[in-house]
């Protein structure tokens, strides 16, 4: 009889490759383009629509076209003000690596917070600024960070996030560092608190990738090589390891309804149309909290001397600005005209067709984009035409369209929107 759990493995390890993602997000792009998809059909001709407004969109936004990457670090730069700076500041006279660990410790928790808001939230920072949204749980996250709020030991090293601290943490305590009340309600916020509850519990069965304490940060030990107080000259990393890594060892905080045998998928959902070897069948993967992750530790790396590799591995986010901006230009059309009036879930199949649409047509849309700005992929990889970008652009037309909110509705526990 074969090893069920092997075989399992097997499928999970596949699902979790950015290749996978790919394939499967083609086909399905295929087939819409074919007329065969039961939700949506894609206009081409609006590409040029889509594409000429991330172009104006990216130039209003950098006119140098100089491109930082899509990154959580930019939420922590909101209102003009350079929080690493303040970070570093804190941190003192610590060694290149210990500043990359607390970065990674920082970036990765905030990511985990960093599912839609909703509406009605917002933050108001001590020096007077409001931000709502992405901005506004990056800048709350940031000020919980450095005032102990994830770690073991507040009073002594108040600048990292660890095992026994985030397990200890309460849904109040959360609540209170992010301003919530009931009137100003978060959406998912007690899914948030769960999700880095579970995050403690990982890092701590975990040592071989987060060490005796727990720590996020201590992926940079693992993927760069280094001792406690150097980092080598020679010292790279490629992308998809960062990415295979978080998805490897933080597996089981992921809701455990997406799974085959026991193993959690994460971000992974099924679709009737999605083919695939053995037990992959029928899964689309995204992981698109773990790759938005894996592009907010590019430059922690990268500040501490190490060469990042390969950086269009990773794929565009499907989430509901880059989504919108395809919606909102018309190249993906919904079937249902009243699908936007609908309360969807995220495995839901327009939704995970939604998702893999957008996927697929980022890959599309980034070499004419590329084009329109004369610039190279190198000079441009697809993680500064998010920022400059896609993302911003769906923004833009949202706010534009609905005063700011997704074009389709979605009912969101905190943990992938």
């Amino acid at each position: 009889m074969p090893d069920v759990h092997a075989a399992a493995q097997e499928a999970a390890d596949l699902l979790r490759t950015t290749a996978a993602i790919r394939t499967r997000a083609q086909a399905l792009l295929a087939r819409a383009r074919a007329g065969e998809s039961a939700h949506f059909t894609i206009d081409d001709a609006a590409m040029d629509a889509a594409v000429q407004t991330v172009v104006q969109v990216t130039r209003e936004r950098y006119p140098r076209l100089v491109f930082p990457y899509h990154s959580r670090w930019r939420h922590f730069e909101a209102g003009g003000i350079d929080r690493r700076a303040q970070l570093d500041a804190l941190l003192g006279d610590a060694s290149a690596p210990d500043k990359a660990r607390a970065q990674i410790d920082l970036a990765l928790v905030s990511v985990l917070l960093d599912a839609g808001a909703g509406p009605d939230w917002r933050y108001e920072e001590k020096a007077g600024q409001t931000f709502t949204r992405s901005e506004g749980l990056g800048v709350a996250s940031f000020h919980a960070f450095c005032a102990g709020l994830f770690s073991s030991d507040p009073a002594n090293h108040p600048l990292r996030a660890d095992a026994a601290g985030l397990r200890a943490l309460s849904t109040d305590r959360l609540a209170l560092a992010l301003q919530v009340s009931d009137a100003n309600p978060l959406v998912g916020l007690e899914g948030r608190a769960i999700l880095l509850r579970r995050l403690g519990e990982v890092l701590a069965d975990n040592a071989a990738y987060f060490g005796a304490e727990g720590r996020p940060g201590r992926l940079f030990d693992l993927l760069s090589g280094c001792d406690h107080h150097a980092v080598p000259p020679t010292a790279e990393v490629q992308a998809h390891a960062i990415l295979s890594a978080l998805l490897d060892g933080l597996s089981p905080i992921w809701p455990a309804q997406n799974a085959i045998h026991g193993i959690a998928l994460g971000d992974c959902w099924q679709h009737s149309a999605v083919r695939g070897p053995g037990l992959t069948d029928g899964w689309m993967p995204f992981h698109k909290l773990s790759q938005w992750l894996t592009y907010s530790l590019l430059e922690p790396f990268e500040w501490a001397g190490v060469k990042v590799h390969g950086l269009d591995a990773l794929t565009g986010l499907p989430e509901y600005r880059n989504g919108g901006l395809f919606l909102d230009t018309g190249v993906i059309v919904p079937r249902d005209p009243q699908l936007a009036t609908r309360t969807l879930h995220a495995g839901d199949e327009p939704i995970v067709e939604w998702r893999a649409l957008t996927v697929a047509l980022l890959d599309e849309l980034a070499p004419l984009v590329r084009a329109k700005l004369g610039k190279s992929a190198e000079e441009m990889p697809l993680a500064c035409i998010l920022e400059g970008g896609t993302w911003a652009a769906g923004r833009v037309l949202a706010q534009r369209l609905r005063g700011g909110t997704p074009p389709l509705n979605i009912a969101s526990d905190g943990t992938v929107f």
